[in-house]
This record gives structure tokens, sequence and C-alpha cells, in this order.
């Protein structure tokens, strides 16, 4: 009768330290903040995105580097990728998903926040990465007119060594014009988390704004640990 007792108390015990591991685990993760980064081909995203890893040692993660990434490695899931990108087909919002998934789950013992470079596209895939990964913290998003973003991609393509079909004035505007339409509908649907940023202005000037967008949400996640 003893010896049962005892056991029952080990495994009490057990399952309580398991719940502690799980919860701290928890908060851990919730401390991490999660930013979407937003905004149209040109706008100048990318430069943002690096100077935010200079100074803060973000995991910064871009669905197509991912993409690239996974057929690189020459992985069955790659293969796969590549045939249903070589097909002219678009990769599923599950199978991008999947791969966001995985790189945070493996950055996230030792990253200090997530960069989400170029997701969501529509707002289906923010209701989707919010549900799977987690709640975005802030979103991002550089603002930028239609003829400035094509004069950037059209000089990013000529200076480019190897030259692409699409990037046309008429391909290139087309491209503009869905994105255009499909973030109206994430900026509506995640209007109370996001911050619209002027991204045709001096690149320090943009950045001094992205800085004090980030710092008050780490002052907040600081605040909200405080009193766990």
């Amino acid at each position: 009768m003893l010896f049962m007792c005892h056991q029952m108390a080990m495994k009490k015990e057990a399952q309580e330290k398991l719940k502690a591991e799980e919860l701290r685990k928890a908060q851990a993760a919730a401390d991490i903040p999660i930013i979407w980064i937003l905004g149209g081909p040109g706008c100048g995203k990318g430069t943002q995105c690096a100077k935010i890893v200079e100074k803060y040692g973000f995991t910064h993660l871009s669905s197509g580097d991912l993409l690239r990434n996974e057929v690189a490695s020459g992985s069955d899931k790659g293969r796969q990728l590549q045939a249903v990108m070589s097909s002219g087909g678009l990769v599923s919002n599950d199978e991008v998903l999947s791969l966001l998934n995985d790189a945070v789950n493996r950055a996230k013992g030792g990253s200090k926040g997530f960069l989400i470079d170029g997701y969501p596209r529509e707002k289906t895939q923010g209701v989707a990465f919010e549900e799977r990964i987690g709640p975005a913290d802030l979103a991002l998003y550089f603002d930028c007119s239609e003829d400035t973003m094509l004069k950037r991609i059209l000089a990013r393509a000529a200076a480019a060594a190897v030259k692409r079909s699409d990037d046309n004035e008429e391909t290139i505007r087309a491209r503009l014009q869905t994105f255009k339409q499909n973030t109206s509908a994430i900026l509506e649907l995640y209007a109370d988390k996001t911050l619209t940023i002027n991204a045709e202005r001096d690149v320090d000037d943009i950045f001094q704004e992205v800085v004090q967008a980030i710092d008050c949400v780490l002052k907040k996640k600081a605040k909200i640990a405080a009193h766990c």
C-alpha cells in the first residue's frame, strides 16, 4: 500500500514538473516578439530587415528564401516543391506555413525575436499563421508608391547579371496591383497592430521610426512578463 502511494506521489510530482516545464517554454515563447514585415517589391523592406537584425539580433525569416533553401537541400519535400514551381504552379499556403513553422521552432530556443518577411501575402494567410505559429505583435507596412517601386525594380533588373523575362513594366505593374489589393485586406484586418511607414524617405529616417515601434513592443512584452 505504501509502495503504491509512493508511486502515485512520484507520478504526480513528475506530471507537475512536466506542466511547469511546458509553462516555462510557453512563457519563453510568448516573450519572443513576432513582427510581420510587409511591403511591395522595391519598397526597401530588405534594407530595413538587415538593420533590424543588426540592432536587435532578431531571426529574419523570408518565405521565399525558405522555399529556395528547401529546394536547394535536395530533400524529398524540396523535390516536390521544385516540381510544383517548375510546372508554373503555386506552392500551397500549407506548405509555406509548414516551412515557416519549422524554421520558427528550430530557432525559438535562442532567438530574440522573429521578422517574418513578405508574409502574410493575403489575409487568410495571416489568420492561418496566428492559429498555427502564434500571434503577431506588430506588422510593419512599408508604404511606397507604385511608380517608385517600379523605378527601383527596373533599376535593380538592369543591374542584374541575369535578366528575367518578367522584368518589364507591364508585368511589374500587374504584380504591384495584385500586391496592393491583397495588402489592403490585410491592413484592414490587422489595423490594430499595423504601423504604416512612409518608405520614400531616407533609410535612417525610416529606421528611426522602426526602432521606436519595436522598442514599444519590447517594453510591453517585458511588462507583461513581469506580471506573470
